[in-house]
């Protein structure tokens, strides 16, 4: 039988001393623990510090046990070890929150890092093993090697998605390692934070994260509150080699240009894929955006001298850019916490005057809360150049 974790402990002790004052405030002769002391006077309810007591002692119980229990963000409760200090991603989108959180604990990547990326979370990761990825669009998880790498939990975040919890219970069956789901979203990544830190001993640093993310989200609500749907820029979200890919209104992919501007990328069939919707030039020649961004490897660097794209708004008035990608791509793909300086920096690249900070303040606090990187002048210079308007 799984232990009752810490919270529960405490909370079952609470609540019997409860009970029992309230048994004996009525005088229940048939109440358990009515017997007294031998001399005929009936036991004192228990005080709140000897309820506190006996939790303690039982939290010091379990963790010299080497165990606690976790319930997961699926309702799963999942045995662990006390003390965690060896983590392994279940994809891409888990390795990216793990990289901002606790990278020392890492055994593995599902992917791997890029030179700039590296220079960002550290020439160390270069020799860390790849195991691939579970449970996303195809399952390449090299189970051998992760077992081999010994983590003493497989976590897994991102939002529920159906059929998850079986999924989970399988893999973890399967390996014989724990396996846990963290739910974490654009509207919520501070709790996600919060549970991480709850889960690996890290409360100071998921405290952290999650003021941070909490305070981000609020921020962009409260400033959009102020700009009426009628007065927020037409803009379309394009990608592929010859930028006709469009991330389209209501997809997964388009939370924060959804939550921001005016998305007219307006289709049928929505594409919840990275790669987004093909369309056609015409298609985008009716919607006739007032601003693009256009996500690197696209035709940001060609597009105003290639007469196909003349004659549409954004295109004519210079008003297009290209979202950043390092150490990710900032609106999505896949859509994680690198979507918080997304949320940042595209609101205010529409509506500068709704600021009070820049594009340049968010980044680099940004890349140092999250990150633990501090951006030189140079390298922020660069990183935001096609990013913001033209000097």
């Amino acid at each position: 039988m799984l232990k009752p974790t810490r919270n529960k402990r405490r909370i079952a002790a609470l609540t019997g001393a409860l009970a029992l004052s309230a048994c004996l405030a009525l005088g229940l002769a048939g109440c358990a623990g009515n017997e007294g002391d031998g001399t005929g006077e009936p036991a004192a309810p228990a005080t709140e510090q000897e309820v506190n007591a006996d939790a303690d002692a039982d939290a010091e119980a379990e963790a010299e046990s080497g165990t606690i229990t976790f319930t997961d963000d699926l309702g799963r409760t999942v045995e662990l070890p006390a003390q965690i200090d060896k983590i392994c991603p279940s994809g891409f989108t888990a390795q990216q929150v793990l990289l901002t959180m606790a990278p020392d604990k890492m055994v593995g990547l599902a992917q791997e890092l890029n030179d700039e990326q590296l220079k960002i979370f550290g020439e160390k990761f270069a020799d860390y093993p790849v195991f691939g990825a579970v449970l996303g669009a195809k399952d390449d998880l090299n189970r051998e090697a992760v077992a081999a790498a010994a983590p003493q939990v497989i976590i897994d975040t991102g939002e529920a998605k159906k059929g998850a919890k079986e999924d989970l219970d399988a893999l973890q069956e399967q390996l014989g390692i724990p396996v846990i789901f963290i739910e974490a979203k654009l509207s919520d990544y501070g709790a996600a934070y919060e549970r991480l830190g709850e889960l690996l001993s890290m409360e100071e640093r998921g405290s952290e994260l999650s003021t941070y993310c909490t305070d981000v989200y609020n921020k962009t609500v409260t400033t959009m509150e102020n700009i009426p749907e009628n007065e927020r820029v037409r803009m379309a979200y394009l990608l592929g080699d010859n930028g006709l890919n469009a991330i389209a209104k209501t997809s997964f992919q388009a939370a924060v240009v959804d939550m921001v501007a005016d998305n007219v990328v307006v289709v049928d069939d929505v594409s919840g894929k990275g790669n987004g919707n093909e369309i056609s030039l015409e298609q985008i020649a009716l919607w006739n955006p007032d601003l693009i961004v256009f996500q690197t490897g696209s035709i940001y660097d060609t597009v105003g001298d290639d007469p196909a794209w003349a004659g549409i708004a954004a295109i004519d008035s210079g008003n297009y850019y290209q979202v950043p990608n390092v150490p990710y791509c900032w609106l999505n793909n896949p859509p994680t916490v690198n979507q918080l300086m997304g949320l940042q920096w595209l609101p205010r690249l529409l509506y500068p005057d709704a600021f009070d900070d820049s594009i340049e303040d968010v980044t680099r606090a940004y890349y140092s809360t999250m990150y633990n990187y501090n951006l030189t002048d140079a390298e922020l210079a660069d990183l935001i150049k096609d990013a913001v308007p033209k000097a």
